[in-house]
């Protein structure tokens, strides 16, 4: 235990001895600093105020001197100074407020009022200590910046920087936007298994744990398709699912093993239909959620074809080139080496991935995917051997997933056999076969248009972030707790 942490254990223990309890059980009537500073912003520099509001938050800054103080508290939505003086407390009362530690938890009685210096303060008419911390805040509020701190203890970078919990508030927005977006148009949401007996609905490898006492193997869900377009089948017709998935993949700025999706589907539509619903919810997510960046959200977006994509950008046409070997003889004479123990799949997203990508830095559409590429979108309807699918690009990183949905069940049964070959050859991240799929397949489902949005991307981009760690609050991580 350090010497800081002994002092504050003994404040702890004497609070205690004079009859204070450091850890009440409730503080009612509080409000956000921001409305405080809603209606008083407006004061001139010493205009003083009878109204009187209730704060409570985290000792952020102390100084004063004889008879007064002040102190900075913070809470989730902003900052505020409060004026303590011993002749408005007595002596016990003030003595103690300005004995706390940096980080203790108070709540605040006290009226409004601009100071000489044109600050907004409370003038404080009684306290209460809500929670004795027993550490000392990282670097006294000056901004903790060690990332492996920062993400394995969140907390404490929620504390110190204001703009991680700015960053945090938007997340929260954003979801909230998405769920009325879709509310107001008729969706459903709706909850599907984390635990399958079969994963599926993404080209990628799960995570696997043991059911004790069904006494068999369970995968962590890699996407929710599966089981939503089953809902579809059922006649629900316009559902959606906000939740975690887990793909056991490798971790970069824009992969996390654990994330959060939004996918939704929509019977009687299409990719193209699709397509003009999720321009509309980004944009008003965009609005609802504050963005102020240079980024257009407004619909139409741009929309390129896959095949001119990567032709533009390698000179490499990987529809002439439809296997494995003559794609990565055709890259070598444009001076790119391809990995000739992938899958021809694997390498068309390798292209893309590296030489389309980083150029889409305003939201974009690339259209129309190899049918190798999409085991579960239907035929393009005019382009043989493609399908119609598209993904939304922006900021250089792929956000958004669509397809037609394929709905005939023998194409799908036939797709799912191309998949299994694919795994002969040694991809491991191909589509395992779905039986209960098909039958349900089998029943019939009407033309329906379906769309994944990695919710943190989506956040990344709006929150202007660069990394995916930055905007899960909890990230996975290597070694530690």
């Amino acid at each position: 235990m350090s010497e800081g942490q002994d002092d504050r254990r003994a404040k702890l223990e004497r609070l205690r001895s004079e009859g204070v309890d450091p850890f009440p059980h409730q503080f009612d009537g509080v409000v956000p600093i921001e409305t405080i500073h809603a209606a008083h912003d407006g004061l001139e520099a010493g205009e003083e105020t009878d109204t009187a509001y209730r704060i409570a938050g985290r000792l952020a800054a102390r100084r004063g001197h004889g008879g007064a103080a002040f102190l900075d508290v913070v809470d989730r939505s902003g900052r505020i100074q409060l004026h303590a003086r011993k002749d408005a407390l007595g002596e016990e009362s003030f003595e103690r407020l300005v004995s706390l530690d940096l980080g203790d938890l108070i709540g605040v009685d006290g009226t409004a009022f601009k100071s000489r210096r044109g600050e907004l303060t409370l003038a404080v008419t009684s306290w209460e200590l809500l929670a004795k911390s027993l550490r000392a805040p990282p670097e006294k509020f000056h901004g903790l910046e060690d990332v492996e701190i920062r993400y394995r203890q969140r907390e404490l970078d929620l504390i110190s920087n204001e703009e991680v919990r700015q960053l945090f508030i938007l997340r929260s927005k954003a979801i909230s936007a998405i769920r009325r977006w879709f509310d107001d148009r008729g969706f459903l949401e709706v909850e599907t298994p984390v635990l399958q007996p079969l994963y599926g609905g993404a080209l990628s490898r799960p995570f696997v744990t043991h059911h004790n006492a069904l006494d068999r193997d369970f995968y962590l869900r890699i996407a929710t398709e599966l089981y939503l377009k089953r809902l579809i089948v059922g006649g629900l017709e316009k559902v959606y699912e906000i939740g975690k998935d887990f793909r056991n993949e490798g971790i970069s700025h824009k992969h996390s093993p654990e994330f959060t999706m939004l996918e939704w589907y929509e019977a009687y539509a299409d990719y193209n239909d699709v397509a003009r619903e999720l321009e509309e919810m980004v944009s008003y997510v965009a609005r609802e959620a504050g963005y102020e960046g240079e980024l257009d959200f407004t619909p139409p977006w741009r929309r390129l074809k896959l095949r001119e994509a990567i032709l533009e950008k390698t000179g490499v046409d990987v529809i002439a080139h439809r296997d494995r070997e003559s794609l990565v003889a055709e890259a070598k004479t444009k001076g790119i080496e391809l990995d000739p123990a992938e899958s021809w799949p694997q390498l068309v997203d390798e292209l893309l991935s590296k030489y389309v990508e980083p150029t889409l830095v305003q939201p974009t559409f690339v259209m129309d995917y190899p049918v190798e590429l999409s085991p579960f979108a239907k035929a393009h309807r005019s382009e043989p051997g493609l399908v119609e699918r598209w993904e939304a690009f922006c900021t250089g990183i792929e956000f958004s997933n669509a397809f037609t949905e394929l709905n005939d069940p023998d194409e799908q049964r036939a797709r799912f056999e191309a998949q299994t070959a694919l795994t002969q050859e040694g991809d491991e991240e191909t589509q395992p076969y779905d039986e209960d799929f098909v039958r349900a397949l089998e029943h019939g489902m009407p033309p329906t248009g379906g769309v994944g949005v990695g919710i943190d991307r989506l956040v990344m981009i709006l929150s202007g972030r660069s990394s995916i760690r930055e905007v899960i609050l909890f990230p996975a991580m290597r070694g530690g707790s």
